[in-house]
């Protein structure tokens, strides 16, 4: 497939500047991807957005990933409020453990990665508004709609530190123009407006053009909510934030409807595999075989072979309901929280963060939703003989 094919294929397809998404197959060209650090993880909406680089740098685009060092202390406006500035310490942690997660999940031998507080550290205040400020209207920075739900009737209001942002992330645009020759920025669907500044940018200070990608953004097709922190539902590229074990059923988890499409958005497979695949699944949809490659597939991506194949084999232990070994306990241990003996239920669902009270372990209890080892409990009880203690249907601990 050319480039664009692979786009509308995947679902990688929202809004551009280009005349033509067909533009995208001519000469490949030097793009940028930006994350900001105000976390110290990445989740699964920036992987999609992560997974769309992957498609360019497979057609020879020259990738440059940018941490945002200096937007991250400001922080991208959001529709309901300000942000709470981070500490120095704080965006410096995230930043390692950013730059980390995108060498790890963008693979290229042609990869540059950025920081935008490199260039920002030195920027002389008067010298940005002169050269940077002078060429935005006021009039068309008000009528953005990130802004208008702010001052509007109900608004919270907007410092003037967020309302530069757009102005910071493009001159980004500008810089990595000047110095590297990028000429393409891609981004999230919300983004869109922040890109267009640095075309703006570009045209009126280099009499140059560039443009802007967008990814759609991902929308979980059960709930309809989408994939991402602010709401509430993230689930993290880190192992320390969600373990690999969670992530893994987080993917296993997912409706037939949604699962086809984020095969194409998550995996690298290709349309051929994918029929395959998909004919499979469609013949013995209870087997949940597009699930199964689907958790295995992202998993390798996030977290390496050795993670997925390890935590598929969990898997296959804790729901395949055969006798543990010894070394079946072991792989357990690796991969879900790991108790000593003598400890009760209830402190065990707290200790290994699963219930978050003593109040909240004993109504599961109660309720009939915890076991041990296989069997339903309904009072505390002290675990003496090696066994896992299960709530629900996918959360574990093992005690031993």
């Amino acid at each position: 497939m050319k480039l664009s094919e692979e786009l509308a294929w995947r679902g990688f397809v929202a809004e551009h500047t280009l005349n033509d998404i067909s533009d995208l197959d001519k000469a490949p060209r030097k793009f940028y991807w930006g994350v900001d650090p105000s976390a110290d993880s990445m989740h699964i909406g920036n992987l999609a957005a992560a997974m769309m680089c992957a498609c360019f740098i497979r057609h020879d685009y020259q990738p440059f990933l940018l941490v945002g060092g200096a937007t991250g202390q400001i922080g991208d406006p959001k529709d309901n409020g300000e942000r709470d500035l981070k500490s120095l310490d704080e965006i410096a942690h995230n930043k390692a453990a950013i730059r980390d997660q995108m060498a790890r999940v963008v693979v290229a031998p042609n990869l540059t990665m950025v920081d935008n507080y490199d260039w920002f550290s030195e920027m002389n205040y008067l010298a940005f508004l002169r050269e940077i400020g002078k060429q935005f209207s006021m009039t068309q920075l008000l009528d953005r709609q990130f802004i208008q739900a702010r001052i509007g009737d109900g608004g919270s209001g907007i410092s003037y530190a967020e309302f530069s942002y757009t102005l910071i992330q493009g001159y980004d645009f500008l810089y990595l123009y000047r110095e590297y020759g990028v000429d393409l920025q891609l981004c999230g669907a919300d983004q869109l407006g922040n890109c267009t500044s640095g075309i703006h940018l570009i045209k009126r200070l280099e009499g140059a053009s560039a443009d802007a990608y967008a990814c759609p953004l991902i929308i979980d097709k059960v709930s309809g909510r989408k994939f991402g922190k602010s709401e509430g539902n993230a689930i993290w590229l880190d192992e320390k934030q969600t373990s690999v074990f969670d992530f893994y059923q987080f993917w296993l988890g997912q409706a037939d409807v949604g699962v086809e499409d984020y095969l194409k958005f998550y995996t690298l497979l290709m349309p051929d595999e994918l029929t395959e695949l998909m004919a499979e699944h469609e013949e013995r949809p209870s087997e949940r075989v597009a699930q199964k490659r689907l958790a295995y597939e992202v998993t390798k991506i996030v977290h390496g072979e050795e993670k997925a194949k390890g935590v598929a084999k969990v898997t296959e232990l804790l729901f395949g309901g055969a006798e543990l070994s010894d070394a079946d306990f072991n792989l357990l241990a690796e991969f879900v929280p790991a108790l000593d003996l003598g400890i009760t239920v209830v402190d065990a669902l707290v200790d290994s963060g699963v219930a978050s009270s003593k109040a909240e372990a004993r109504q599961l209890i109660k309720s009939g939703a915890v076991s041990v080892g296989g069997k339903k409990i309904s009072d505390d009880m002290v675990v003496n003989e090696r066994a896992v203690v299960k709530r629900g249907k996918n959360k574990f601990i093992l005690v031993r």
